[in-house]
């Protein structure tokens, strides 16, 4: 399901106040081809990351930095933080994230050829965050005899992701090579 399919008469309100359900929260990924006449493609286009997919933790691992001073003793500074997602579910057949995943080009790539455009949000709120992540396939079908075949696949962002607020235009923007707006 692409993420304009999802937000269909969804209207995020900035001003939501109340508890947040998992299912609150949207991560989609840009699956498309590369192509030469668009140099972004749609956040509308982005295929939403479910479809027997049972759980996302969403996880922000921040590193820092220790040193302990003459009298003062220690002192931890934060250095830097990365966002991960590590997804776990039944292997579907059919359910287009899924597909894309576990194909031969993107379990056994390396390098760029792995990291992809992704947006995560709430739907509450239309608050969230955009980046370039990563696709790390852990576990591709395994499991014990007789029972559903289970994946374990981290998404772990590149660099730090930008501030992303969802809107339905800012889900059907795209620029093509020109820059452009279409």
């Amino acid at each position: 399901m692409k993420v304009s399919e999802l937000m269909a008469g969804v209207t995020p309100s900035k001003s939501f106040e109340g508890i947040a359900n998992t299912d609150d929260f949207v991560l989609a990924i840009d699956i498309s081809a590369p192509s030469e006449t668009r140099t972004e493609t749609s956040v509308g286009d982005y295929e939403v990351v479910q479809g027997a997919v049972a759980g996302v933790d969403a996880s922000l691992d921040s590193e820092t930095s220790d040193k302990t001073y003459i009298r003062e003793g220690k002192s931890s500074a934060k250095t830097s933080t990365q966002r991960t997602f590590s997804l776990s579910g039944d292997r579907k057949h059919g359910a287009a994230f899924q597909d894309f995943i576990f194909s031969h080009a993107i379990k056994f790539g390396t390098g760029a050829k792995v990291v992809r455009p992704y947006v995560y949000f709430s739907m509450l709120t239309g608050e969230g965050e955009k980046g370039m992540a990563a696709i790390i396939v852990n576990s591709d079908g395994g499991g014990d005899a007789g029972n559903t075949a289970e994946f374990d696949v981290d998404i772990m962002a590149t660099k730090t992701p930008e501030e992303y607020t969802y809107t339905a235009e800012s889900a059907q923007t795209f620029r093509n090579a020109g820059n452009q707006e279409v």
